[in-house]
């Protein structure tokens, strides 16, 4: 293109794109609007206490929990080890691609806000309890492939990494983090409820759970949890359910606990989740039963996996649990 005769044109040409796509869009000229959220190159920072260089794949230190070591590793190397350990490991290529974006963003995100588990000197751990289930043992070729395959790859909002939540089996549909962890951060504009394609393929004691529990455990739970005794167990109720369907409160007796702070109290292997669908006080027991397993927020796994089945990709499965977020690649 020919540059204007005159400085003074030129000028007065620049200007008037400038107005004109102010006045119309609130753009800038050759900018194209994107959804809250959505900024076209925009990228978390690798945290400063594993970065290595633009580019390149950060080194992690990570506990390992079975021999009390602290060993430095690779981060796609750990990441195929939590992909490994969370998801079943002969699942579709694409699901579990999926979950190793999600394994990458959730430990970048906990090292860019605490530095990871600083009590163990250590920036990850394989304790489930501290951070992400780890299995170095059930590495095999798909998890590899599925690595590989999203290699550096990162889910984020707004310059941020996403607090990149998931649970095994969300039920009918997945939660808000305030319903279904109870989180008081408020809940992030990106966690929304979702129907969970789970619920088309998962086995049905995968999907349901019941179990029951000694009026004196949720005396204790409750005690512990809250910091008020109700006293004997006489009663046990929902006051009130959240927008996805899940007890947000229960009132024992005359006390008030959360779903979340009720459920982990008791055990979240028995208690899966807090879609409770019926519930009782029978022969000195609190017995309920719901569907669902976990919290509920963010990706549900087998909801993952049926979409994988129906042949989508695994930016696709992400951006279905997580709404208006990027993935950015942060090293080659």
């Amino acid at each position: 293109m020919k540059l204007p005769p005159k400085k003074t044109s030129f000028i007065f040409t620049v200007v008037l794109m400038l107005l004109l796509c102010t006045v119309s869009s609130g753009c800038r000229p050759g900018e194209i609007t994107r959804p809250e959220g959505k900024e076209e190159g925009a990228s978390p920072s690798v945290p400063s206490e594993i970065d290595v260089g633009e580019g390149k794949e950060p080194q992690l230190s990570v506990y390992i929990a079975e021999s009390g070591a602290v060993e430095v590793m690779p981060m796609e190397e750990y990441i195929a080890g939590v992909v490994a350990g969370e998801m079943d490991p002969n699942w579709p290529l694409d699901a579990l691609a999926a979950q190793a974006i999600i394994a990458r963003t959730f430990t970048l995100q906990k090292i860019a806000e605490t530095g990871g588990v600083p009590h163990r000197n250590a920036h990850a751990s394989t304790d489930i309890e501290e951070f992400q289930a780890y299995s170095a043992e059930e590495i095999n070729s798909t998890v590899r492939e599925a690595v590989n395959k999203t290699r550096g790859e990162v889910a984020c909002y707004k310059n941020q990494f996403i607090r990149a939540w998931f649970s095994a089996y969300a039920g009918p549909r997945t939660a808000r983090a305030d319903e279904g962890l109870n989180f008081e951060g408020g809940n992030p504009p990106y966690i929304q409820i979702v129907d969970s394609p789970g619920k088309e393929i998962v086995p049905p004691e995968e999907a349901n759970w019941s179990a029951g529990f000694s009026l004196e455990k949720v005396r204790e739970v409750v005690k512990e949890t809250t910091g008020q005794d109700p006293g004997p167990v006489e009663q046990v109720e929902i006051k009130e359910k959240g927008p996805s369907g899940r007890v947000d409160t229960f009132i024992v007796n005359d006390r008030e606990i959360s779903g979340p702070g009720m459920r982990l109290g008791l055990g979240s292997t028995e208690m899966r989740s807090t879609f409770v669908e019926e519930m009782s006080i029978e022969g000195g027991m609190l017995k309920m039963s719901g569907t669902g397993y976990g919290h509920g927020v963010g990706m549900c796994q087998w909801g993952a996996k049926a979409l994988a089945e129906e042949g989508k990709s695994p930016k696709d499965i992400v951006n279905y649990f997580y709404r208006d977020i990027n993935i950015v690649n942060l090293w080659d």
